[in-house]
């Protein structure tokens, strides 16, 4: 989250100089104070960062209203109200100042938003102005009121979107500092806003593909295992006591059901401590990268999310190209965009070095990195050939958008067909249990 700090000291001689910047983290503002001192020679005093304080007036007829200011102290909040002509208040720091991230939807209804009333010839600033107001994320509405005043005192606008990344993601942040800059800020914008809804629509069909029906099969499992542990035994343990003969398949139920209560903690930790050390190392660099290398790699679900990969970096390309001069940026941002570690490091660490280096083509290049499909490269090489790398790139990602859409709403239906029959089978499992206890009887002597 981008900070306001606010910095007092001295200069050579010795008059007090004050003054504000805006950073990402702390580590930041030593760094920035650090070239502050050595470029323009001065000794810094204090660092003060901007914080919510919470006031309470009290009004002469005994009424009160309270409310919430950013400050650097708790005497500017105080010298603030008096100047209103307010003297018996309250005011206390925000403790807990739990700040909600905005989602993408957020995001998306911003740029869309904004994309309107450009078209309606609305200037950008007053674009912000007025959606900083309806804004209900505050973080969301912050950061625009921030942007909107940085962009009056000059700064560079990539600069300035670049600061909030963690508001609007990398590239949304890159695609709207571009627009700023550019002469179709219009274009640019509905272009993002297209790439953030793909992005979302392919995040909701990975999420149906995978991570739904593995709930539902642990669902499932759980459900069974309680049943086999606590419930059956139950029942069937009145049996075990009037020495009745078991039917085999109780009887296995029941042994499995004295291993579980006995050892659960066994196979809970060699299911808790893989699970924790993977994802562990898949929060690593490295880690990331070998489970995305490995997850395009799955039989058929790998292809999919592959290619879901390949439509962004070409729908990224294809947009910062149209609106950038700079193919090596370019490259680097969309590869950034792909959602896939391990295709990025291979760009980065491959295609950019080709082509800096070695100045190898822009089709070899992206060859030589062993992560785009044979037809990616074939329609790479016939825009390159025609001079219309641009085109070939849009014709890409509209392919494999198509292709993976179809294919993925399929896989869908599939893979709730196989989550079915497992549900149907431990069900069937279930009743044939409970049913065969019916069929035991008490001897006749």
């Amino acid at each position: 989250m981008i900070k306001e700090v606010r910095f007092k000291g001295t200069n050579l001689q010795g008059k007090l100089v004050s003054g504000t910047f805006t950073v990402g983290s702390r580590k930041e503002v030593k760094d920035y104070v650090s070239k502050l001192t050595q470029r323009h020679q001065i000794r810094v005093i204090s660092v003060e960062y901007k914080k919510d304080f919470n006031y309470k007036v009290k009004m002469p007829m005994g009424k009160a209203f309270t409310g919430r200011q950013s400050a650097y102290s708790k005497d500017e909040v105080a010298q603030a109200l008096r100047r209103m002509g307010y003297n018996d208040f309250q005011i206390v720091p925000v403790l807990l100042d739990l700040k909600i991230k905005p989602s993408a939807q957020d995001v998306m209804m911003f740029i869309k938003l904004s994309t309107n009333m450009l078209k309606d010839k609305m200037s950008f600033g007053k674009i912000l102005s007025m959606l900083a107001e309806e804004q209900p994320n505050r973080m969301m509405r912050e950061a625009l009121i921030q942007i909107e005043n940085q962009l009056k005192q000059g700064v560079e606008g990539r600069e300035v979107f670049m600061r909030f990344t963690d508001i609007f993601g990398r590239f949304p942040a890159f695609m709207l500092g571009l627009a700023t800059r550019s002469g179709n800020m219009t274009e640019i914008f509905e272009a993002t806003n297209k790439f953030i809804e793909r992005d979302m629509e392919i995040r909701k069909n990975i999420k149906k593909t995978l991570i739904s029906p593995m709930f539902a099969i642990v669902a499932t499992i759980a459900a069974t295992i309680y049943y086999v542990v606590d419930i059956f035994p139950a029942t069937a343990e009145l049996f075990i006591k009037y020495k009745m003969p078991l039917p085999p398949l109780t009887k296995g139920t029941l042994q499995a059901s004295d291993w579980l209560g006995n050892y659960w903690y066994v196979l809970l930790l060699l299911f808790a401590i893989p699970a924790i050390i993977i994802w562990r190392w898949w929060s690593t660099p490295k880690g990331r990268v070998w489970k995305d290398k490995h997850m395009i790699q799955m039989p058929i679900i790998g292809t999919l999310i592959h290619k879901s990969s390949i439509e962004i970096f070409f729908r990224v390309f294809g947009t910062i190209y149209s609106g950038a001069g700079d193919n090596i940026e370019t490259i680097k941002t969309a590869a950034e965009a792909c959602r896939n570690a391990y295709m990025e490091k291979q760009v980065k660490s491959i295609t950019i070095p080709l082509m800096l280096k070695e100045g190898e083509g822009f089709v070899p290049a992206m060859e030589a990195s062993g992560v785009f499909t044979k037809t990616a490269l074939t329609r790479l090489k016939t825009g390159s050939e025609t001079g219309n790398i641009l085109q070939a790139a849009q014709q890409i990602a509209t392919y494999y958008e198509a292709e993976t859409t179809y294919k993925m709403n399929a896989m869908v239906e599939y893979i709730q067909s196989i989550v079915g029959i497992f549900i149907a089978i431990a069900i069937t499992f279930l009743t044939v249990v409970s049913a065969e206890i019916a069929t035991v009887s008490p001897p006749t002597t």
